[in-house]
This record gives C-alpha cells, sequence and structure tokens, in this order.
C-alpha cells in the first residue's frame, strides 16, 4: 500500500495517478467517494472530517481484502497528521511507502489558484479554506516508522 503526504495542492493526486500505473494496482481516491457519496455537502473543514471518517469506516474491510488478494492499493487520501496516517498504517501492517511531497506554502497557493480555475478537482479551495487545513498539517516523523519517500 501506498499512500501520500503533502500540503493542498503540492501534487499528491497526480503522483498517485502516476504510481497507479503499475502493475495489480488500484487507485482510491478519497474526493472521488466524497464527491460522488456527498454532492454539495461538504463547504466546511467540520463537513469534510464527518463525511471523511464515514467513507473511511466503509472502505476499511474493502481496502484490507484488496491488499490481501495482493494488489497494490494507492491510497489518495490525506496523510497530512499524524492521526490520519495512523489510520493509513493499520490498514495494511506492511505499508511500503509513504511519498511526502514537500511543496511550499506559496507554490502550493499557485498551484490551487491554477487548479480552481481548471476547475479539474471537484473541490474549489480557497486561500483561506487552504490556510485552515494546513494549519493542522504536519510532515512524518522518525517515531512513526514509515518508509518514506520525499519529493522537493
Amino acid at each position: 500500500m501506498h499512500f501520500l503526504c503533502g500540503k493542498i495542492a503540492s501534487g499528491k493526486s497526480t503522483l498517485a495517478k502516476q504510481l497507479a500505473n503499475l502493475p495489480r494496482t488500484i487507485l482510491l481516491c478519497e474526493d472521488e467517494w466524497l464527491t460522488a457519496l456527498y454532492p454539495n455537502e461538504i463547504n466546511e473543514l467540520a463537513h469534510y472530517v464527518e463525511k471523511s471518517a464515514l467513507v473511511k469506516q466503509v472502505l476499511e474491510d474493502h481496502i484490507r481484502q484488496l491488499i490481501q488478494a495482493g494488489n497494490n492499493i494507492v491510497m489518495d487520501f490525506p496523510a497530512n497528521t499524524p492521526i490520519q496516517r495512523q489510520w493509513l498504517m493499520s490498514l495494511a501492517q506492511s505499508s511500503d511507502v509513504s511519498y511526502v511531497l514537500q511543496v511550499s506554502n506559496d507554490e502550493c497557493k499557485a498551484r490551487l489558484a491554477a487548479r480552481n480555475l481548471a476547475g479539474e478537482n471537484p473541490f474549489q479551495t480557497s486561500e483561506t479554506q487552504f490556510d485552515l487545513i494546513t494549519a493542522h498539517f504536519s510532515y512524518p516523523t522518525s517515531s512513526e516508522r514509515l518508509i518514506c519517500k520525499f519529493y522537493p
């Protein structure tokens, strides 16, 4: 199982799509699930937290079954806090790699503005929302015992 850690618009979904091209690899994207299940219902951080927890609860056993069946899984779910990373690691005891994208806030905001204009993401995130969410962001620490690949 692979998962990604990075701020909004740091390139996580782009990298996830590239990784999903590997043989026997399945991409699971939280944004797609949230958009399909809760259209126009996620307008605040609290809404996201609530709906994300529901999606994770429903998918947990399914993801474990996919892994046990020998599939590679790319999780395009946020791994931006220790709690989020802990949930991802709990899905498979042998999580292979966490990809950490280290991109400055200014670069992420520029990418976010371009992404919002292009309409390529189902969620339009404002700079204010970026700052609010990024305030909760943390990079993995050595105590989390992850195998990390860092990207500039």
